[in-house]
């Protein structure tokens, strides 16, 4: 089960439930990928609706590479997400929101 506390989210992928997360180190990956010095256009472009399937697929592949996820980019790119695009992008909208969210906040 994934802990919101610890900022983690689930996600089925290839019809199993993966926990993901955003380390320090998949936030430094992530970035990396998107070629940027700060998350902080990318949190914006979540909070106004206006990611791109990039935006997507690198924070869930830098969530599950925190969660101890072994894959890749082209695994990731092949692999069936339950829910398709949707819920893969509210994966990668909450997967910000639990990162950077104050846990003494309700």
């Amino acid at each position: 089960m994934a802990n919101p506390w610890a900022g983690e989210v689930a996600l089925v992928i290839d019809g199993e439930r993966r926990i993901m997360k955003l380390t320090l180190g998949a936030l430094a990956e992530l970035e990396a990928s998107l070629g940027t010095d700060t998350l902080v256009a990318l949190v914006e472009r979540f909070e106004g609706a206006a990611f791109s399937a990039r935006d997507v697929s690198a924070l869930i592949l830098a969530g599950l590479r925190g969660g101890g996820w072994q894959g890749g980019a082209g695994a990731l790119a092949q692999a069936d997400i339950a829910g398709g695009p949707m819920a893969a992008a509210r994966a990668a909208a909450e997967l910000l929101a639990r990162a950077f969210a104050d846990p003494g906040v309700a």
